[in-house]
């Protein structure tokens, strides 16, 4: 929900206005997206704005889908849509709408505009009615068949309906002025031929609206009283507006512009996320590297991060590019505050404590969280062999090295202080394991002998642990602006996005992990179960984002 602490934005300005003045009486919103791709983060920004704006002033969102062009959309789409509106926490007004429930409607609504001399059959092919268009300097010129009589419009309309008319070989325009300084009212096409089916209304069809055409029309059967949409509408505003001015439609809605969200590091064109998947640089819309609700939810980003971060980034009508790393925080921040912790070593290095018992176990508390009391606490098996991080051991280590190093102390992480006598190499001199003794006077309290441990580090039981698999995700691409300036985006592919761990042990509370649960792992970052791969006995969990913002500094070494 919007804050009320913030500053109303324009849109929020505008519909106070609207109601105190009686312009209108019920706030009525639509999100209309067009089945052809998943959601991405830029729709979200949409999804909350108006949603948001129909639960602030107690009015109504519709979720109606814009399925006008019935060769790029399947049912898949649609279905993916609908999950993800409901994961980031938004409920539709009444059942899932559809631009071809009303296309009986619109049929009869281009009839109308037929009879009254306000929209013609154009034979022109695609290629000549652009030299027609003319351009932003010079006005276009009528089309040859622009005065054709009302009846043979009629006929010729009916023969499209049919089928009797080929692909390309006409199309309905509404006559409006081809000098018209807006190049979308000159004679924009309402009406095109399409001869396939389509994932609703089947084969009935053979033409199909624009969505120039279907959008306001639609937006007036369903009484919506502001039709919000992003900058690169407002052109076609006065088309929308000519379109409602000259039919019977029900109602009057006003379209109403703002500005859509530009991610840096990002790509979101529809066409361009299709590439990336079926060319095989992600695994899928829903891969975690993808900026996709669906991918964002199995990278173990929260509805609340991104419902936080559309409210941090704001509503205006001026375009602004927004870092990437305002989204990293937001995803940071909500998880930092609520995920439970846990342990899990991706490089393991075995360590013996060469004093404790062999067959000993014990049960060690830790903390669900450093905080939050109400997140329970966790039971950590203590075993004579362990795993560390290999980079938490050296033989041989300055001042400024915190960890465990030959002949000094460390402390493990809810649990004893260890001190390092010894290690055993493989034949290539790799250090293999690390024998270690234990001093078992210091759980919870400093060694007797008064020399405290320089660090703290993770570890699991090597006796009782979940193995797991860790992919670490980063940035898809390593270019501030990837597809700017006629650049290939595909040349700015982060080769660095994914680094796949396998043999990494977790803690054993990990076992029952739930897939999207986030997780902070002690000193390595925030993580979640991936609900797509690995299984019961070898999870696999995904790097959600690190600890700390690293990329900048990675980036200026």
């Amino acid at each position: 929900m919007i804050s009320e602490r913030k500053p109303a934005h324009f849109l929020q300005i505008l519909i106070r206005e609207d109601l105190a003045e009686g312009r209108v009486t019920q706030v009525a919103t639509r999100f209309p997206p067009e089945p052809n791709g998943y959601l991405h983060i830029g729709h979200a920004k949409s999804v909350c704005l108006n949603f948001g704006l129909a639960r602030e002033f107690g009015g109504t969102c519709n979720l109606r889908f814009d399925d006008t062009n019935p060769a790029r959309e399947e049912e898949e789409f649609v279905d993916a849509i609908k999950r993800d509106l409901s994961w980031l926490g938004f409920e539709w007004n009444g059942e899932a709408r559809y631009s071809s429930d009303n296309f009986d409607q619109l049929y009869e609504w281009a009839l109308y505009l037929i009879k009254e001399g306000k929209a013609y059959v154009c034979d022109l092919s695609a290629e000549e009615a652009r030299q027609y268009r003319g351009t932003l300097k010079e006005p276009g010129k009528n089309s040859p068949y622009h005065d054709r009589s009302v009846e043979e419009n009629l006929v010729l309309f009916e023969r499209m309906r049919n089928g009797e008319m080929a692909e390309g070989q006409c199309s309905l325009r509404a006559k409006i002025d081809m000098a018209a300084p807006n190049i979308n009212l000159r004679d924009p096409i309402i009406y095109r031929i399409k001869k396939m089916a389509h994932h609703q209304t089947g084969d009935k069809w053979c033409i199909y609206p624009s969505y120039d055409f279907a959008h306001g029309q639609c937006d007036a059967i369903e009484g919506i009283s502001h039709s919000i949409c992003t900058l690169e509408f407002e052109d076609h505003r006065p088309l929308y507006d000519w379109l409602i001015e000259n039919l019977p439609v029900p109602s009057r809605p006003r379209q109403y512009e703002f500005a859509r969200l530009h991610l840096n590091y990002t790509v979101v064109s529809k066409r361009k996320l299709k590439q990336l998947v079926d060319e095989g640089h992600v695994d899928g819309w829903d891969d975690p590297r993808m900026p996709t609700l669906s991918g964002l939810r199995r990278r173990g980003f929260t509805p609340t991060a991104i419902r936080n971060f559309c409210e941090m980034i704001g509503v205006t009508r001026s375009d602004s590019v927004v870092d990437v790393g305002m989204l990293e925080y937001s995803i940071r921040d909500d998880l930092d505050k609520n995920a439970p912790r846990a342990m899990c070593v991706l490089a393991p290095l075995k360590v013996t404590l060469k004093n404790y018992p062999e067959r000993q176990q014990e049960m060690l508390a830790a903390p669900g969280h450093p905080v939050r009391d109400d997140l329970p606490a966790r039971e950590l098996p203590f075993t004579r062999t362990l795993y560390i991080e290999k980079e938490d051991f050296r033989e041989e280590a300055n001042k400024k090295y915190k960890r465990l190093v030959l002949g000094k102390k460390v402390r493990l992480r809810n649990a004893y202080v260890i001190f390092a006598e010894a290690v055993v190499k493989n034949d290539a001199g790799e250090i293999v394991e690390v024998i270690c003794s234990v001093d078992l006077d210091s759980l919870g309290k400093d060694p007797a002998d008064g020399v405290k441990p320089k660090g703290v580090i993770h570890w699991v039981s090597a006796e009782k642990n979940v193995d797991c698999e860790v992919r670490l995700y980063d940035r898809l691409f390593n270019d501030p602006a990837p597809d700017a300036g006629g650049k290939n985006f595909l040349d700015c592919v982060n080769p660095d996005n994914l680094q796949i761990l396998k043999g990494c042990k977790a803690e054993v509370g990990l076992a029952n992990a739930e897939p999207e649960q986030g997780y902070q792992f002690e000193r390595n970052g925030y993580f979640c179960r991936d609900s797509k791969y690995g299984s019961v006995e070898t999870p696999v969990f995904n790097r959600t984002i690190g600890l700390r913002d690293s990329w900048a500094k990675e980036q200026n070494k």
